[in-house]
C-alpha cells in the first residue's frame, strides 16, 4: 500500500481549511496561517504553551515574585512617566485591593489606547509575571480583562466560562491575534473536530500505559477538567501530554523498526575472517589499539559475519581512533574479496582519509583511489574504470562517489564519514551501489543518547569512550576584543618554541567577503606586524583544490608556522604539532563546530590551547555556547548543551535525516516516554510479522500515512 493513496484514511474533516469554522474569516484566517496552521489537523496539533488558573484570584499581597499571576484589582492611578537615567517614556498604571498596590508598566504602546483602556477606577483582571526591585513590585506589559466595577467575583467566575471560573490554555500567538479570540477558535475546533483525531495505539499498548484516545487526549489538553493539577499540566507531566507524546514516538519507532526489519531480512555478505591483512596491519602500528577500540571492532566483526546487512553507526569523540578502527573493517571486507567505499563531506577531510589510509594498504599490497568532484576529467575516468575492474581496493571521495556512472566491481562495505551532514537518502545511494553492502557510519559529533535512538533508530550504536594515552587536557580561554593581546603572546610564546597555531575566522557563505576580508587582512597583519618571525599561511574557500593542498601540505611540513584559515577545517585535519587554535567572532560558531575545531590541537604530546574571541555583542545563547566551551571538554556533555541551546529540530538538523517532524513530544523532556515506546514498536513489529497480519491494517495505514513516502528503505507487506 504505497502513503501516497492514504490522505483519504484521514477523516476529510481534519483537511478542511480553517475558515470552515465560526468566526475565522478573511482577517482572522492569514493569522492563523502566519502560525503555519493549514488545516484543522494542524489546529488540534497547536497545543498550549502553558495554563492560567483562573478557578480563584489571589489578592495581591498573595501573589508571588516570578510567578506567572492572576489577580483582580481597580486603576488607582494611569499615565506616562520618564525614566531619567534613559530619558525612555514609559506608561504606568497603578492597581490596587484592600491588601495591597501594584505597578504595571508598558514599555511599547499607544498612549491613547492605554489611556482609555485604564481610567481611574476601571476594575479588571489582570495577568502577568510578577518583578520585584527592591522593596517596589511591577509587572511588564500584563493582559488584562476588563469587568464591570459592581460584578460579584463569584458571578464573574462564571459569567464567562472560556475565560473564568477554569484553568484556561495559553497559546503561541501572532501579531493581531489575542488570547481571548485564540480560546473561541480552540475551544470550537476541539468540540466539533477532536473526535476524528485518528487513535491506532493498540489495545493492550494503551491498556499497558492506561494512555488515553487521541480525541479524550486532545480535549484534556486543550481544555484541562479539574481532575488535572496545574502543576502537572506546566511541567507536562499530565495523561492527556503523555498519551500524546506516546502516541507521536510509537509511530516513530515503529518506522524506525520497520527499517531495522527490512535490512535484517534482506541477504547480506556474512564475511569470514581469515585476518590475511589485519594481523600484518597491528605489527606495523606505532601504537597499540585502546581497549575501546577493540570493543568495538569485536561489535563491527559480529555485524559482518551475519549473513544480513550491517548497519552501524560509529561514535567517538575527536581524536578517539575511530579511522583506524574503519581501516580494520575495510581490510576484513578486503580479505573477503570485497570493495570499500569511504565517503566523506568535504574534499579536505576525503583527501585527509585518502592520506591515512594509502600507505597503510600500500604495505599490504593493496591500492586505494581517490574520487572528487574536482579532479581532472581524464584522472576521474581512469578512476572509475579502475574502479568498475576492481582493481581499486579501497575508494575515498566525496558525494561524487554516489552519482551516476560510479559502478563497482563488487562493493562489501560503505563508510560515511560525519553521518549528521548527509541524510538517510545518501546512505540509501550508497547501499545501491552493490548488493546490500554492510555499512558503517561515522560520527566525531557526540550525539545524546535521546538522539541517536531517534536520527540513527535503524542503526546498532557503538561508542569509542576512551581516548588513546598521551592526549593532553586542552586549555580553554576566552578573551573579550579588548584582551586580543594576551591572546597574540601566548601564540608567539608556542610559535617560539617551534609549535604552530590556526587561527580561524567564521565563513557562513562562501560569497559572504567581508569574513574573508577580515581573514586576509588579518593574514597580512600577522605576517607584516604581528608575527613577522614567522610564515604565515591563508587558507579559504574561493582558493582552488591545488592551492588550497599546497597551503595545507606547507602547515603539515611545518613550513607554515601559522594557519589563518575561514574555510571548515574542523574536521580531517591532523597536525601533532599544532598546539594553539583560536577562534575569531567564536560566537558565531555552534557548539559542535567549537568542540570540533578545538578537537585540532592537543593531538601531540605538548600542552595545547583553544582561544575563544567573541565579537563585541553577542547573544546570551552565545554566551551559554562559550561557557560550555570553557568548563568542558566532555563531548557527550558538550552535545548536550548543544541540545538545550539549539532545540532539536536545529541539532544535526533532523529534517534531513528523513523523519517524521515532532508536534507534541520533545526530545529533551520525554526520554522514558521515548524508551517505552521503542520497546512496544519494535515488539509489535516483531508480533505482527512486519505489520502484515490482519489485526495490524489500521496501524500499518496510520503509519504509512504519518512517514509519507520517507519509509522506502522499510519492508512492508
Amino acid at each position: 500500500m504505497s502513503a501516497t493513496n492514504l490522505s483519504d484514511h484521514l477523516h476529510p474533516a481534519l483537511n478542511k481549511r480553517l475558515d470552515i469554522l465560526r468566526g475565522v474569516g478573511p482577517r482572522m484566517l492569514p493569522k492563523l496561517q502566519k502560525l503555519g496552521l493549514k488545516t484543522i489537523e494542524d489546529a488540534l496539533y497547536h497545543l498550549p504553551i502553558r495554563y492560567e488558573d483562573r478557578r480563584q484570584f489571589k489578592t495581591i499581597n498573595q501573589l508571588t515574585d516570578n510567578q506567572q499571576e492572576v489577580f483582580v484589582g481597580s486603576v488607582l492611578a494611569s499615565g506616562e512617566t520618564v525614566t531619567t537615567r534613559s530619558r525612555r517614556r514609559i506608561y504606568e498604571v497603578i492597581v490596587g485591593d484592600k491588601t495591597g498596590k501594584i505597578s504595571l508598566k508598558w514599555f511599547r504602546y499607544r498612549n491613547p489606547w492605554l489611556q482609555k483602556r485604564f481610567p481611574v477606577g476601571q476594575k479588571a483582571v489582570f495577568i502577568g509575571e510578577i518583578k520585584r526591585f527592591a522593596a517596589i513590585r511591577e509587572i511588564h506589559h500584563p493582559d488584562s480583562e476588563l469587568i464591570n466595577s459592581d460584578q460579584d467575583l463569584q458571578q464573574l467566575l462564571q459569567s464567562d466560562p472560556l475565560s473564568f471560573g477554569r484553568i484556561l490554555p495559553v497559546y503561541a500567538l501572532t501579531e493581531g491575534l489575542t488570547q481571548k479570540q485564540a480560546r473561541k477558535v480552540w475551544h470550537q475546533l476541539i468540540e466539533e473536530n477532536a473526535a476524528y483525531a485518528p487513535s491506532c495505539i493498540p489495545a493492550n499498548i494503551q491498556q499497558k500505559y492506561h494512555l488515553m484516545t487521541v480525541p479524550e487526549a486532545m480535549q484534556q489538553v486543550h481544555w484541562p477538567d479539574d481532575s488535572v493539577s496545574l502543576d502537572d499540566l506546566e511541567k507536562g507531566r499530565d495523561k492527556a501530554r503523555y498519551s500524546l507524546v506516546f502516541d507521536e514516538f510509537f509511530y516513530l519507532e515503529l518506522g524506525l523498526a520497520l527499517k531495522r526489519a527490512g535490512v535484517q531480512l534482506e541477504e547480506g555478505i556474512a564475511f569470514k575472517f581469515t585476518h590475511k591483512y589485519t594481523i600484518p596491519l597491528n605489527k606495523i602500528l606505532p601504537f597499540k589499539l585502546t581497549d575501546a577500540q577493540r570493543r568495538v571492532l569485536g561489535e563491527i566483526k559480529h555485524d559482518m559475519m551475519a549473513p544480513h546487512p550491517m548497519h552501524r553507526l560509529l561514535q567517538g569523540d575527536v581524536g578517539s581512533g575511530k579511522t583506524l578502527v574503519a581501516l580494520m573493517a575495510a581490510l576484513i571486507a578486503i580479505e573477503n574479496q570485497a570493495q570499500v567505499a569511504v565517503v566523506a563531506p568535504t574534499e579536505i577531510l576525503a583527501e585527509q582519509h585518502y592520506r591515512t589510509f594509502s600507505p597503510c594498504l600500500e604495505k599490504l599490497g593493496l591500492k586505494a583511489g581517490l574520487l572528487l568532484g574536482g579532479m581532472p576529467v581524464a584522472a576521474k575516468r581512469e578512476a572509475l574504470q579502475q574502479i568498475a575492474q576492481g582493481k581499486i581496493d579501497l575508494v575515498v571521495g566525496t558525494h561524487a562517489v554516489l552519482q551516476e556512472g560510479v559502478e563497482f566491481h563488487r562493493l562489501g562495505l560503505g563508510i560515511v564519514d560525519e553521518q549528521h551532514r548527509f541524510g538517510v537518502r545518501q546512505r540509501s545511494l550508497l547501499k545501491h551501489k552493490g548488493s546490500n553492502p554492510d555499512m558503517l557510519v561515522m560520527t566525531a559529533t557526540p550525539i545524546p543518547r535521546t538522539l541517536s535512538m531517534t536520527l540513527y533508530g535503524d542503526l546498532s550504536v557503538s561508542v569509542i569512550d576512551q581516548l588513546p594515552p598521551g592526549r593532553k587536557p586542552i586549555t580553554t580561554r576566552r578573551f573579550s576584543s579588548s584582551q586580543r593581546e594576551q591572546a597574540y603572546r601566548l601564540i608567539h610564546q608556542e610559535l617560539q618554541q617551534g609549535r604552530q597555531a590556526y587561527v580561524v575566522y567564521p565563513l557562513v557563505e562562501e560569497s559572504e567577503k567581508s569574513d574573508l576580508q577580515a581573514a586576509t587582512g588579518a593574514a597580512e597583519s600577522f605576517a607584516k606586524d604581528i608575527f613577522p618571525e614567522f610564515n604565515v599561511g591563508l587558507l579559504h574557500g574561493q582558493m582552488k583544490t591545488a592551492e588550497k593542498d599546497a597551503v595545507m601540505n606547507s602547515f603539515r611540513h611545518g613550513d607554515v608556522q601559522l594557519l589563518v584559515a575561514t574555510t571548515v577545517i574542523e574536521v580531517g585535519v591532523d597536525v601533532p604539532n599544532a598546539t594553539v587554535m583560536m577562534i575569531e567572532h567564536a560566537d558565531r560558531f555552534g557548539l559542535s563546530q567549537l568542540h570540533q575545531l578545538r578537537g585540532r590541537v592537543g593531538r601531540g604530546a605538548e600542552k595545547s590551547y583553544c582561544l575563544l574571541i567573541p565579537s563585541e555583542h553577542y547573544s546570551e545563547d552565545a554566551a551559554r555556547r562559550l561557557r560550555v566551551m570553557v568548563e568542558t571538554e566532555d563531548g557527550f556533555r558538550i552535545a548536550e548543551a548543544d541540545l538545550e541551546i539549539r532545540g532539536p529540530g536545529d541539532f544535526l538538523g533532523t529534517r534531513q535525516a528523513g523523519l517524521p517532524d515532532f508536534r507534541v513530544a520533545s526530545l529533551l523532556k520525554d526520554i522514558r516516554i521515548l524508551e517505552s515506546a521503542r520497546q512496544e514498536a519494535f515488539a509489535y513489529v516483531q508480533k505482527t510479522n512486519q505489520l502484515t497480519t490482519k489485526e495490524a491494517e489500521p496501524v500499518k495505514r496510520e503509519l504509512l500515512r504519518r512517514w509519507g513516502g520517507r519509509l522506502e528503505l522499510a519492508v512492508i507487506g
